[in-house]
């Protein structure tokens, strides 16, 4: 699974307007067992990708971001 799938996947189970924590992400990728902090940098990646593909939006406390740039939270745009 890509970092773009498993942010699009948490995203899909959401319901709308609902948002995820990339670590949320980084776990997915990285399985029950797995080191998700070492995923996080894909996760950051992907989250780049699908920003400038217009595909998600980005949040920090209610307020939105408009690009990645300390805590963030990812919802479907």
């Amino acid at each position: 699974m890509t970092a773009e799938d498993a942010i699009l996947a948490l995203l899909a189970e959401r319901a709308g307007g609902a948002t995820i924590c990339p670590s949320e992400a980084a776990r997915r990728i990285a399985g029950p067992q797995g080191d998700w902090r070492a995923q996080m940098e894909k996760v950051h990646a992907a989250t780049d990708a699908l920003l400038a593909a217009g595909a998600i939006t980005l949040s920090w406390k209610g307020e939105a971001k408009e690009k990645r740039r300390g805590p963030y939270r990812i919802a479907r745009r």
